[in-house]
């Protein structure tokens, strides 16, 4: 049922909503001066058209009275870090300093949930317009126009109950979220309360992102808290062989890559060619594509043999590697030998062939290249 709640200073918001949207920025320190906020909700209210519940967080007391500062700024940081989008509108002039914006902009403008709203004659707000410009946050000039940018960012927004509310939308309709969700369900735990620690990039669709969460973990009967989750979109990579005498003589196609987490001695490490692609595409369309592009050799999809999919650090990441593997033709794998660099971007590959035996022996690949060529070639 479409409904606005509006919640505020000290209140508790509903134990489900579709959408929830903070409003952030300066606050009256003077009675002659009015404050902005009761504008922002009565539009909010006749203009939010999702089918559920749009909840909107007003750090501003109905009765006038103010709860304890303590409690006033937890409450703000409670909700403000839990909401789905930050609104922020920063009228700023006499009797409105709003010096506490400063540090409130400063907390969220990199979270992704972020729109800003400045008047023309605002005063101090050069630095909020030129980081917003830098970093692709929605800009407007007035309040509605300001509301049509979080209206936009909420749409019709999700129906989410517990600690499931605290999942920003943007992050919520990630494919990688989406999976990590319905399997923790499936296992009968449960999201207690979640935080957004960040997303990359801040605009446009989510690649990386990171969250500390709370989970009920039924088989144990506790709350397990302030755990860390990290995922990026699920990948596809390629075990291309040649036989040898034996599976340490046989030859794999790596490719070469400066990766700067690599903790080498060149910075430098050993991969199998894959990746993710923004384009939705079945793993082995992806796979496929991948090896061609990093390896410079194009593989037909249907000579791709899958194998299982699995977490690459299940210990804090959700993603997953779905694994295939090709047996390449002795002139395929000649030609791979010595190949030059294939470059795409920012990104540089260099393919090359090694002996399994000589690979595992060498520390440049890490765990989970070792153990998905270990399953193609080592397994039963």
């Amino acid at each position: 049922m479409r409904r606005v709640v509006v919640v505020r200073a000290g209140e508790e918001p509903p134990e489900a909503w579709s959408a929830s949207v903070f409003l952030a920025g300066p606050t009256p320190r003077s009675p002659e001066v009015p404050s902005w906020r009761p504008a922002a909700v009565a539009e909010l209210e006749a203009r939010w058209s999702g089918s559920g519940t749009l909840v909107v967080f007003v750090p501003e007391p109905l009765d006038g009275v103010w709860p304890d500062y303590t409690d006033q700024r937890t409450w703000e940081l409670r909700w403000g870090d839990r909401c789905d989008v930050v609104l922020f509108w920063i009228p700023r002039g006499p009797g409105m300093p709003a010096l506490t914006t400063n540090d409130e902009f400063g907390r969220w403008k990199d979270s992704g949930r972020v729109v800003l709203g400045t008047p023309p004659e605002a005063e101090s707000v050069r630095y909020q317009r030129g980081y917003a410009a830098d970093n692709g946050i929605p800009t407007a000039d007035t309040l509605t126009g300001t509301i049509d940018l979080a209206l936009a960012e909420l749409s019709d927004g999700v129906e989410r109950e517990g600690g499931r509310r605290f999942v920003p939308l943007r992050l919520w309709r990630t494919e990688g979220f989406r999976r990590w969700v319905v399997t923790v369900e499936r296992s009968g735990n449960d999201l207690v309360d979640a935080t957004q620690l960040w997303v990359f990039p801040t605009a446009g669709p989510v690649v990386f992102w990171a969250l500390r969460v709370s989970m009920w973990v039924a088989a144990e009967d506790r709350l397990k808290v302030g755990e860390v989750v990290l995922s990026r979109p699920d990948l596809a990579s390629v075990v291309a062989y040649l036989p040898g005498d034996t599976p340490h003589d046989t030859e794999v196609v790596l490719v070469r890559e400066f990766r700067p987490a690599a903790r080498t001695m060149d910075g430098f490490v050993l991969e199998l060619p894959g990746g993710s692609h923004s384009s939705v595409l079945e793993p082995v369309a992806l796979a496929a594509l991948e090896f061609g592009e990093e390896t410079g050799l194009t593989i037909a999809a249907n000579r791709l043999v899958a194998h299982t999919s699995r977490q690459l650090a299940a210990t804090m990441t959700t993603h997953r590697q779905a694994v295939f593997s090709v047996r390449l033709t002795a002139a395929e794998m000649d030609g791979l030998r010595g190949a030059a660099p294939v470059v795409d971007g920012t990104e540089v590959t260099y393919p090359v062939v090694w002996r399994v035996g000589d690979l595992f022996a060498d520390g440049r690949a890490d765990w989970t290249t070792l153990g998905a060529v270990a399953e193609v070639l080592l397994g039963s």
